[in-house]
């Protein structure tokens, strides 16, 4: 097949490639790619390209893509490599899937369409590609090889939070959400990526982080339950965050007094998971800052006669409420 001349828009520039047919033997994975990257264990020593191969192999999606490939005689969408060292910049799944055919059928699979980089290409405008493709588009990264991909641009590459929002086309409280799960999990010692949902319920939840904050023992307890597999990344988001809402049959949680299932059954008969509790709450919370009375006295005297007027609205009818609760009978 003829070299065909194109480019690549990557932040409103026009980077040049060329397409041709490759000898797989020829092309090697990228290490730092962040499929690849979150599949191996570097703690020895820098992975070889055959341990890479291997581990990719065992992926589920890079056996579906060999089904794909065969059935449709070859590669929908072409590698893109770096010219010089021809390294996979993206399509290492593609790669693994081709090599493997290849050791089926060496002739019929010996070479591979490539789209190519310079040489010379600006790693920033690597990563900024990536970013495209796979954090804000609709590429195959998991969410652990996305979160992976963010923080090492901004930990390693030191991208601040807002130019890697806007790189991206995301929030930046999006990327900094990314950043910190993925943080917590190295800082934890577990970077489990078919553990990542759990984590990232974990920091999501608000009620969650006022636990962490306040109960010495919370935190380890759910980490030690997530890395032994006894709590569902369901149970983080939906019960746990009852039970922060308790703070008695928390507290005997975090200590280890009850599992999960125990101690959301009792937050929730405790009306941990009432909503018209949780609303009551939070209209405490907010009347009994001390700013509020100070914003409220800051209004003009007819916004403040208003005000006035809607408190004694709420006092009478809160004292019919009140009454009320305390002749209903306990169930």
């Amino acid at each position: 097949m003829t070299k065909t001349e194109d480019y690549i828009l990557i932040r409103q520039k026009k980077i040049p490639t060329v397409s041709r047919d490759i000898p797989h033997e020829k092309l090697s994975f990228w290490p730092d790619n962040p499929r690849v990257y979150s599949l191996l264990d570097r703690s020895t020593s820098e992975p070889d390209q055959e341990s890479i191969y291997r581990s990719m192999l065992k992926l589920e999606h890079v056996r579906t893509l060999r089904h794909d490939i065969l059935d449709n005689g070859g590669l929908i969408d072409p590698i893109i490599v770096r010219d010089g060292d021809l390294i996979v910049i993206e399509g290492n799944s593609r790669l693994a899937a081709y090599r493997s055919l290849a050791s089926d059928d060496p002739a019929k699979w010996a070479t591979v369409r490539c789209r190519v980089l310079p040489a010379d290409i600006e790693d920033a405008d690597v990563y900024a590609m990536l970013g495209q493709y796979h954090v804000k588009g609709k590429k195959d990264w998991a969410p652990y090889e996305k979160a992976g991909f963010v923080y090492r641009r901004h930990a390693d590459q030191k991208i601040d939070i807002p130019d890697l929002a806007r790189e991206l086309g995301v929030s930046p409280q999006h990327i900094r959400h990314l950043v910190d799960v993925f943080q917590f999990m190295k800082d934890t010692g577990d970077e489990n990526r078919e553990r990542w949902s759990h984590y990232d319920e974990f920091l999501k939840s608000k009620k969650i982080k006022k636990a962490r904050e306040e109960i010495a023992d919370f935190e380890d307890r759910v980490v030690d339950l997530i890395r032994t597999g006894t709590v569902r990344a369901v149970d983080i988001r939906d019960q746990i965050p009852i039970i922060c809402q308790a703070p008695k049959i928390l507290k005997k949680f975090a200590r280890g007094d009850l599992d999960v299932e125990e101690a959301f059954a009792d937050a929730k008969h405790a009306g941990g998971d009432s909503v018209e509790l949780s609303k009551v709450k939070r209209f405490r919370t907010w009347l009994c800052e001390s700013d509020t009375l100070d914003e409220m006295a800051e209004h003009n005297p007819g916004v403040r006669q208003k005000i006035d007027f809607e408190l004694k609205k709420i006092e009478a009818r809160v004292s019919t409420i009140r009454e009320q609760l305390s002749k209903s009978k306990v169930t």
